[in-house]
């Protein structure tokens, strides 16, 4: 009976020696690279919301630890093989991967957004750029060469049976023919000119019929002038997603979600590429991750699109750690405990700016 009783005490002691052991030794956190989550800065040190989220957390576990660098595919397979003790990163909840280890509580609410082309503000100054834009002073000068045209048209057959009107100098009969070119396009019709030739009329019957066409035609070059920049893609939700080209990056869920919606897609490396062809209307819009595309949308500069408020397809980021493992409660606390913090949405937004 006396060696039983020692032997539990043995156990026991062996046991509080180990627990002591594994609390001194640092934990293992596997990481990967995922922009604005996780990034290692040009000293080699590590940051992003998830970086921040764990140091919060380590801090108050009173826990040392150490990083462990891997691929995404190595990183799931460490976390269910218990290699590692927590992965930190942009993990999403998925049945599929809680039937192969432990989640912590979500420390963030995503899921798929669009980006289109940047909507410029419309301003006087806008509006009056659009005004001196080739494409408008083109317009001008075509039409100002049209009604010389028919101007001198008319100057020819009219000079000698209408002396009184267009006659005088070659400039002086021109111009007098212009002028009645152009009062007749725009239907002001002044009658202080006319033509008396069967010829000269007949002109004059053309160009006032013409005249209508002109006028409306000039009408929408200006009208596309002011707002061609409002147009380019007319996408304000998902439900304007079918008929147009969507950039998406390969073998992901916003590719998935394209399929399912049956919406026309081109793939792309890399997030990067995929947002620049649509600044440079390659496409007509992108479908992703937000936050991701929060973040990468900062750097573009010059390019930088316009993200859609609102998301689709949600997902929710939490911490992973092997199946049943001890640490999966204190660490989920810890998360509730930051999230639940004023300064949380400080650190997301130093990341991805605000909305």
């Amino acid at each position: 009976m006396l060696i039983r009783i020692l032997s539990c005490f043995l156990l026991l002691a062996l046991g509080l020696s180990s627990h002591a052991k594994a609390q001194d030794q640092p934990l293992k956190v596997g990481i990967t690279k995922v922009p604005p989550f996780v990034m290692q800065t040009e000293d080699g040190r590590w940051e992003g919301i998830s970086i921040d989220l764990w140091e919060d957390i380590a801090a108050g576990m009173e826990r040392d630890f150490e990083w462990v660098p891997m691929s995404f595919n190595e990183l799931l397979v460490a976390v269910e093989n218990g290699d590692i003790d927590v992965a930190v990163g942009a993990l999403t909840m998925t049945a599929d991967r809680e039937a192969r280890f432990d989640f912590s509580h979500p420390f963030y609410q995503t899921g798929l957004s669009i980006a289109v082309p940047q909507v410029p503000e419309t301003s006087l100054l806008s509006s009056l750029k659009a005004l001196i834009s080739w494409k408008f002073l083109s317009v001008i000068l075509g039409l100002a060469g049209l009604l010389a045209g028919v101007g001198f048209l008319l100057w020819l057959v009219e000079r000698r049976r209408n002396p009184e009107q267009f006659g005088g100098s070659a400039a002086e009969g021109i111009g007098a023919s212009f002028w009645w070119a152009a009062v007749t396009m725009t239907t002001v019709g002044y009658g202080d000119k006319a033509p008396v030739s069967l010829a000269g009329r007949l002109i004059g019957l053309v160009w006032m019929f013409a005249g209508l066409i002109m006028v409306a035609s000039f009408t929408a070059a200006i009208t596309s002038s002011l707002t061609v920049s409002n147009l380019r893609s007319g996408i304000q939700g998902a439900d304007d997603l079918p008929g147009k080209v969507v950039a998406t990056i390969t073998k992901t869920a916003s590719q998935r979600y394209l399929e399912e919606q049956r919406v026309r897609y081109q793939t792309y490396p890399d997030l990067t590429s995929a947002m620049l062809s649509v600044a440079n209307g390659d496409t007509d819009a992108i479908v992703y991750d937000r936050a991701l595309m929060q973040y990468r949308n900062l750097q573009l500069g010059q390019d930088k699109l316009t993200v859609l408020p609102g998301v689709f397809a949600e997902q929710l980021y939490a911490l992973a750690l092997p199946d049943g493992s001890p640490l999966r409660a204190v660490i989920s606390q810890h998360v509730l405990r930051v999230t639940e913090e004023s300064n949380w949405a400080d650190i997301r937004a130093s990341y991805l700016g605000k909305d």
